[in-house]
């Protein structure tokens, strides 16, 4: 980063201030490089002075950081492999539980001498259980003396005891020192905001923001500094996206109108059902971007079965009408058979066309996946590139050089979590001119997250169901505790089956040979491996659901197989499908009723709710079953318990998304970048972004290269590095 022609001190490396000992530790382990990354290394809370911090609930296996005092330290002998020897046994308390510290060997004599009875100090290690006894091993301290002999803190901390987020490497009280150490490096930090933003909102400055986020004085000052820094992350973010979003407007689009009495009025006539309010709607805010001159960028999100798929085609239907081709990209291949297979059946005899805009009509529809015939794919891609076929539904097959349009008019990304920002950019280059683009997902997404995650699209909600949607009952069925629940699960398949209907069952793991080997790291991590459909198929045919036409279905069968299987079983010709996730999205047969989820804690809240949706989409009532082997007390009992009960994916969304960090929100998690919000936490912090996108957009539409705010330019370029550049130009 360059500021008024020097290099600002946030940039230097850290080994200057603290030695390259300390400095590597940092890098490896915390990805703190530089000054400005070590600032911006906020405390996850604070202990202060006389107060005593909560042993009651230390979460097991992690690494933590307390402050009590020590209750009473002895030293046990005992007859070990290699002779006697010596263990220290410290107990600590804080008031609200006890915790044993146990110190062995050559590691007993300092912490012996160190933790008599009444003294106060900070511990780190990680949390274990031995005889039933919650324990820290070997724990690092730092011992608290000062005035009175009772909680003053050392010369750092102040009194309010910063706790970092620190590792088994590098304890908080070291990470405070090194703190300390580039502390005074906090006036040089350039500060993004613009006075009258600042000014009109009473916040303080950045630096001042960042010597009382490190070291309070009062709960006040961490209140001040939070809000101040949580601003400047919302507000950055937000600039980005509206600089984004007005680069968008300036691009060049051919604006594609349906033809009064065209193929999209033809389709409509033909539809047995009233479209749901919530689809006109959304259809009009479609067909409204795409008579614009420049590319309509907008993010469709409904609920399991809201009929997104109908919105997305009337799309397609209206480019083809203006003359253009729509391109549907779908995550498998299981899901772009589906997709083709509903899409000209709903169309009926309109996806047996010739020419595009032909009298009758009509189009062609044609599907492209990776592992076609060659004769097939041949045909496949002359259909696209005379413009024979207006709608072509494919996988990443349909990002291959090979792969050319006669005139690409819209591009619909089904289930979009699952594609890279590379493949959806590679389709979008592929029209004369930049396409329309429409993302869809299924996966709910708070206001909040839809402001961040999706904050250059803008944003259409389907929450209505359909007519004829039936309510689906979820239960918790816990295996190890009453395995009686588990036999009556499958007495429940059994009768959705006497009575007509179909079930699946979905397991996370398929078993096959190589499946062997993760099978086996799993087992040295874990009691048992997870389930798996070759074994859970089988058990059931020989077992409980003997008679039963039980079929199996995973993503590693040959293209040709999965395709039968789901034919068979849409056909009413299985009973059971046993299946991995290749169900999750967009797989539609009305008659399947229940669905039993096996190890239901080893998948996420809004996987879940994706898989239940594939029941309870005709007109009888769906039954889904979540087993699982976990205690009851547990994080992940509570989790299948929230999912059983609510059918509201918003209100899951929520529960998924306070359950895990929010990632990077552009895009970068996956590739190792750190989160770009520290600060900001997108489900509790919904008026400062929704704010901070106001003000975004007004100093965007007021000077879109930021010209007259050099200080925010610059914060943009730190935040905007050249992976996430490139990530934002893609969208």
């Amino acid at each position: 980063m360059v500021c008024n022609g020097s290099v600002s001190a946030l940039d230097e490396p850290l080994k200057k201030q603290l030695g390259a000992a300390t400095a590597k530790v940092m890098a490896e382990h915390l990805d703190l490089h530089t000054v400005g990354d070590l600032l911006h290394h906020y405390p996850r809370r604070y202990a202060e002075r006389g107060e005593l911090t909560t042993l009651a609930d230390l979460p097991l296996d992690e690494h933590v950081t307390v402050v009590a005092r020590v209750a009473d330290a002895r030293v046990m002998t005992f007859n070990g492999a290699k002779g006697r020897g010596q263990r220290l046994e410290v107990t600590i308390t804080d008031g609200s539980g006890r915790l044993q510290l146990v110190f062995f060997g050559k590691g007993v004599h300092k912490p012996h001498k160190d933790l008599l009875p009444g003294t106060r100090a900070m511990f780190a290690g990680k949390v274990s259980v031995f005889n039933r006894k919650t324990q820290l091993a070997h724990p690092a301290y730092e011992l608290l003396r000062g005035e009175d002999g009772e909680n003053a803190v050392g010369s750092w901390a102040g009194a309010l005891i910063p706790i970092y987020p620190a590792t088994t490497k590098l304890e908080s009280w070291k990470i405070a020192k090194a703190v300390d150490a580039v502390l005074p490096s906090a006036v040089d930090a350039v500060d993004p905001l613009p006075p009258a933003l600042r000014e009109g909102r009473g916040l303080t400055d950045l630096p001042d923001a960042l010597r009382k986020i490190h070291r309070p004085r009062t709960k006040a000052d961490i209140a001040d500094a939070r809000e101040r820094l949580k601003w400047d992350e919302a507000f950055v973010l937000q600039v980005a996206l509206a600089r984004r979003r007005f680069a968008d407007t300036q691009l060049p689009a051919v604006a594609r109108r349906p033809v009064p009495g065209g193929l999209l009025d033809a389709f409509d006539a033909k539809l047995p059902f009233t479209l749901t309010e919530g689809q006109e709607k959304v259809s009009g805010e479609i067909f409204a971007d795409l008579a614009t001159e420049h590319p309509m960028h907008r993010l469709l999100q409904g609920e399991v079965g809201s009929g997104k798929t109908m919105v997305a085609l009337r799309a397609m239907l209206a480019v083809v009408d203006a003359g253009g081709q729509a391109a549907m990209l779908a995550p498998t291949e299981v899901l772009a058979q589906q997709h083709h297979r509903s899409v000209t059946e709903m169309m009926g005899e309109l996806a047996e066309g010739g020419m595009l805009g032909g009298a009758e009509h009509a189009t062609k529809v044609v599907l492209l996946t990776g592992s076609m015939g060659t004769a097939a794919r041949r045909q496949a891609l002359l259909d696209l590139v005379t413009g024979e076929a207006g709608i072509v539904i494919g996988t990443h097959a349909l990002i291959e050089d090979k792969v050319q349009f006669h005139d690409l008019g819209l591009v619909v990304v089904d289930e979009q979590h699952r594609f890279g920002v590379e493949q959806r950019d590679a389709l979008r280059g592929k029209g004369r001119q930049p396409p329309h683009l429409l993302v869809m997902t299924a996966t709910p997404i708070p206001r909040t997250v839809a402001m961040t995650v999706f904050g250059d699209l803008e944003t259409s909600v389907l929450d209505q169901l359909p007519a004829g949607r039936s309510p689906i009952a979820s239960h918790v069925v816990p295996a190890a505790d009453k395995p009686h629940f588990l036999a009556r699960a499958w007495e429940r398949v059994r009768e959705e089956v006497e009575n007509g209907h179909q079930a699946y069952v979905v397991c996370p793991r398929i078993g096959d040979e190589e499946d062997e080997k993760k099978k086996a790291k799993e087992a040295d991590a874990e009691k048992r491996p997870p389930l798996a459909v070759l074994d859970v198929a089988g058990q059931l045919a020989r077992g409980p659901l003997a008679g039963l036409r039980v079929e199996v279905l995973h993503g590693r069968m040959a293209p040709d197989d999965k395709d039968a299987v789901m034919r068979r079983f849409a056909a009413g010709e299985a009973d059971v499908l046993v299946a991995t996730t290749v169900i999750e999205v967009g797989v539609n047969v009305p008659n399947a009723t229940a669905m039993v989820i096996m190890d239901a804690d080893r998948f996420g809240v809004s996987q879940l709710h994706q898989l239940r949706g594939r029941v309870g989409r005709g007109s009888a009532p769906g039954l889904c079953l979540l087993v699982t082997e976990m205690p009851e007390a547990s994080p992940a009992r509570q989790r299948l318990a929230a999912v059983a009960s609510t059918l509201d994916g918003f209100e899951l969304s929520r529960i998924d998304l306070e359950q895990r960090r929010e990632g990077d929100v552009l895009g970068q998690a996956q590739s190792g970048v750190r989160s770009s919000l520290r600060m900001l936490a997108v489900i509790d912090d919904e008026e400062v972004i929704a704010a901070a996108r106001e003000e975004a957009v007004a100093v965007v539409a007021a000077d879109p290269e930021l010209e007259h705010l050099p200080e925010l330019r610059t914060a943009l370029d730190a935040l905007l590095d050249k992976e996430r550049e490139r990530y934002l130009e893609k969208g």
